[in-house]
């Protein structure tokens, strides 16, 4: 079984998972604009790289993904939109916008030019697949390394009590909103940038790329807390992106053994998210069924003795 691949896989959409963990774990949002903006960032990556400037591309793509996040968090705070609904409305809304972006097409092919990837390709002589990696792997240590020192400053930690106790927060002067807004900013972000790294990685662009995909995040965020428990942000980032590489060894083993069809993949991933979730669950019911075991071998003995 090749490794390197899903490894790969798992590093690039680890960043994706990042943005996901931050909105759903740390600001404890439903953020569904996740679906938007990660096609918005592979869009315009795509239209930049097509231009020659493969590392502005990337650098855009975080800015346009922050700007995506910023949007649904002023629907939210301004507007006083429900967070769920905040996050469909700017999903919708970037539907149109992604196509405005590539000019209305909905596919665009990069393989002719110059990506990051190519350019690192020098890293490993050959051997593509593993030069690949090695630069995601790099990637994926810079942003999580940016983002466990970012969630250590003050702003950081403003962010993380907005999410554990909003009122308290707001009580000490805070501003709540800001820090909402900035939460969902920062989350986006890393999932514009991820979408902006696997449309170079894969040289396309595809606008039907974004469905599904906060399912895939989600995934990554719930195995890595399987593996890791929920304890600090630091602890979950990592996590998160070891949640991220599982989850594509595990979608890699079971195409290896046609456990189920290419179309069956959406399916798979759904199916993976909710026995991870079910999981705590299971375990309580399975600890309460020992203590009830016990207590009636208890009385039994009592009764007989």
């Amino acid at each position: 079984m090749d490794f390197i691949t899903p490894i790969q896989l798992g590093l690039l959409y680890s960043i994706m998972a990042l943005g996901v963990f931050i909105t759903f774990r740390i600001l404890d949002l439903p953020d569904l604009t996740v679906e938007g903006s990660v096609v918005l960032g592979m869009a315009v990556c795509a239209m930049i790289t097509k231009a020659g400037h493969p590392y502005l591309a990337l650098f855009a793509s975080i800015i346009v993904g922050a700007l995506a996040g910023l949007f649904t968090g002023i629907l939210q705070t301004k507007l006083k939109i429900n967070p769920i609904l905040s996050g469909i409305l700017t999903m919708t809304s970037l539907y149109s916008i992604n196509f405005y972006v590539t000019g209305g097409l909905a596919n665009v092919a990069l393989t002719k030019e110059r990506t990051i990837f190519t350019d690192l390709n020098s890293i490993i002589p050959n051997s593509k697949p593993l030069s690949y990696m090695v630069t995601a792997l790099i990637i994926t240590i810079i942003v999580s390394a940016l983002l466990i020192i970012f969630f250590k400053t003050k702003p950081g930690l403003a962010i993380r009590a907005t999410g554990d106790n909003e009122d308290m927060v707001r009580s000490s002067s805070i501003n709540a909103n800001f820090t909402k807004c900035a939460g969902l900013a920062i989350g986006n972000a890393c999932v514009a940038l991820s979408g902006a790294l696997i449309g170079q990685q894969q040289m396309f662009f595809d606008s039907g790329f974004g469905i599904g995909i906060v399912v895939i995040g989600l995934a990554a965020v719930i195995i890595g807390e399987a593996v890791f428990g929920k304890r600090s942000v630091t602890i979950g980032i990592i996590s998160t992106v070891i949640g991220s590489i599982i989850y594509y060894l595990i979608i890699a083993l079971a195409r290896r053994i046609d456990l189920f069809p290419s179309y069956g993949f959406k399916l798979a991933t759904a199916l993976i998210v909710i026995i991870a979730l079910s999981f705590p669950a299971v375990k309580d019911w399975w600890e309460l069924h020992k203590i009830r075991k016990r207590a009636k071998e208890s009385l039994n003995n009592i009764k007989y003795n």
